[in-house]
């Protein structure tokens, strides 16, 4: 019988190597951004959100309400710093409200 070797990589370390070499974390950060909008900004808010985008690190938020709109984009630098702290990484850089 041959002799078996143990690899003795975790599971995350695997995960993390296939992420790196399939170039996914920017993806993933990207999901994990919008997934998290709804806790960053809370229930009233994200009642009114209707959609969700990120394109050249800008995140696109569709808005049912126009006054919410003027109203977010006084805050936008603030929801910038909270979604990529959330996140745990710088993956965007301005909001647009549309």
């Amino acid at each position: 019988m041959p002799k078996r070797t143990t690899n003795n990589q975790s599971l995350r370390q695997v995960i993390e190597e296939l992420i790196e070499a399939y170039r996914l974390s920017d993806k993933l950060n990207q999901a994990r951004v919008i997934s998290l909008w709804d806790n960053v900004v809370g229930k009233m808010i994200a009642r009114d959100t209707t959609h969700l985008y990120i394109k050249h690190k800008t995140l696109y938020v569709k808005l049912n309400s126009p006054a919410l709109r003027e109203e977010l984009r006084y805050a936008k630098s603030k929801l910038i710093k909270s979604l990529n702290k959330a996140a745990g990484a710088e993956v965007i850089e301005d909001i647009a409200f549309i």
